[in-house]
């Protein structure tokens, strides 16, 4: 049975003790900290950059899962690598240079993620198969954290599976214990949950919760 990660999004953090949600996300066990990077641009929100990614590679010692929601990634990929960044996914709407995006990130020596936004079909990365290391399956419109699951996501995932048998799957929208479920049977190997993590009163029993969901 394989293991499934669970990568809880600092998008719901306190901000304000950024050190200390860091530090406790890893103490409960999160393999993986997801960092939604969004400009104002690609999605209707700004949050925040490389000094603060930078920040948190000082407070904890587990993978860094930079989220880049912001258009043309290409121009960025250096500099949040060496922000400290591990894994690097980027949108596959976001450029018209894909795989100069790929060739950059593998470049840099961390490993390639490419995410598509919920009416993008996931065929459309069939022509990169191969060369990323993970998909990053929106099942939320990117942008805001705290929307509902949209359902056709999981026949998105399962046809993801299907598609890549060889790369990570991951999921990030409107993740609890609940879709947790219908997203590991559908094959994800890493779960992106913000509410369902940062709010809850304990936060490792949450994080074990969705893990074996």
């Amino acid at each position: 049975m394989r293991k499934v990660f669970v990568s809880p999004s600092i998008l719901s953090a306190d901000f304000a003790r950024l050190e200390q949600e860091c530090k406790s996300l890893e103490k409960s066990g999160a393999d993986w900290i997801h960092c939604d990077v969004m400009d104002g641009l690609f999605v209707p929100n700004i949050t925040f950059g490389i000094p603060v990614l930078k920040s948190i590679r000082k407070c904890v010692v587990i993978p860094l899962d930079v989220h880049l929601m912001i258009n043309n990634p290409e121009l960025y990929v250096t500099q949040f690598a060496e922000a400290g960044a591990n894994i690097i996914t980027f949108h596959l709407e976001a450029t018209d240079k894909v795989e100069e995006t790929i060739s950059l990130i593998k470049k840099c020596g961390k490993k390639v993620g490419i995410s598509v936004k919920p009416n993008t079909p996931i065929d459309s990365l069939l022509p990169y198969k191969g060369l990323f290391d993970m998909v990053l399956i929106m099942s939320v419109e990117p942008g805001f954290g705290g929307q509902k699951f949209i359902d056709s996501s999981v026949e998105k995932i399962r046809r993801a599976r299907e598609l890549f048998p060889d790369v990570l799957i991951e999921v990030d929208g409107g993740i609890n214990k609940d879709t947790a479920k219908l997203v590991i049977e559908a094959g994800v190997d890493i779960i992106v949950a913000g509410n369902a993590v940062v709010f809850a009163d304990n936060r490792k029993e949450a994080i074990a919760e969705l893990r074996k969901a």
